[in-house]
């Protein structure tokens, strides 16, 4: 029997009652990790444990929390904790992408909620969960970037500002925490087809001809597997990588699965995985 390379280990996904984020608790508790689940509705939580459940993951928990407050973050990754008997592994995949639209019509107050729910959300979660990862002498923190961090993306200028925000976030608290050995990285997903598919789909040009045009095409071909996602966390959650930590690494288009112990010494001599100006 092959063993099961995150057994022993608990992990907290945060929007995990979401599209990605149920593939992605479903992947570790294959994995032999003891997880919880986190989302903002209850209804979504409750439905995300009852599929996780009737596929065979009975022992997923799930808690709900608004991630914009900070004292509920706090209180409910203690309250995870204590349902996991521990933590070492947490992963940040919630994430909104309204307002949709050129930034001159764009309403502030949306702008800033994405901010608190898509960044500070991240940060938030990170600060609360550090005390039990050092705790445990070891941890992996993955944070959900992609989504116009690595290039314009006019008509989700508040998405994109949030996701890059992420990415540079995720680079500083890495090299803070290495002697901590808690590794901290950012994946890109990839166009997955979720909600925010629907999203676009809905407000039709206002969300620019470009990203009509390549919904509309997701919509009739299909996205990208969330499994892949949830493959690329297994990874970067397991020793199977260790070393490799403060990077920015796709789903879809980075060589992730063939990299062994060399590759990622490699890798960590270099930038080519991390926010950079080229000149």
């Amino acid at each position: 029997m092959t063993r099961k390379i995150l057994a022993g280990k608990a992990s907290l996904v945060i929007g995990g009652s979401g599209g990605i984020g149920q593939v992605v608790a479903a992947q570790l508790a294959t994995q032999g990790c003891a997880v919880c689940i986190a989302g903002r509705s209850r209804r979504n939580v409750s439905a995300a444990l009852d599929m996780l459940h009737e596929a065979g993951h009975g022992e997923i928990k799930g808690l709900c929390c608004n991630i914009e407050d900070h004292a509920a973050v706090r209180r409910m990754i203690r309250q995870a904790v204590k349902l996991l008997g521990g933590l070492d592994i947490l992963v940040n995949a919630a994430g909104i992408q309204a307002p949709i639209g050129e930034f001159s019509s764009n309403s502030m107050d949306e702008w800033e909620h994405n901010l608190r729910i898509n960044l500070l959300g991240t940060v938030y979660s990170c600060k609360a969960a550090l005390p039990y990862l050092t705790e445990r002498g070891s941890g992996s923190i993955i944070n959900f970037s992609g989504g116009g961090a690595t290039s314009s993306r006019a008509h989700f200028s508040a998405y994109a500002v949030a996701k890059t925000g992420i990415v540079r976030f995720t680079e500083i608290l890495a090299e803070e925490l290495r002697d901590r050995k808690i590794r901290v990285n950012a994946i890109a997903p990839g166009a997955v087809n979720t909600r925010m598919l629907k999203e676009v789909l809905l407000l039709g040009s206002q969300a620019g001809d470009k990203e009509l045009r390549e919904a509309k095409k997701r919509a009739m071909e299909g996205g990208v597997p969330p499994t892949l996602a949830a493959d690329l966390v297994v990874f970067l959650a397991s020793k199977r990588s260790m070393g490799l930590t403060g990077k920015l690494i796709s789903a879809v288009w980075d060589p992730w699965k063939t990299w062994d112990k060399a590759a990622i010494e490699q890798i960590m001599a270099g930038d080519k995985y991390n926010l950079r100006r080229v000149s």
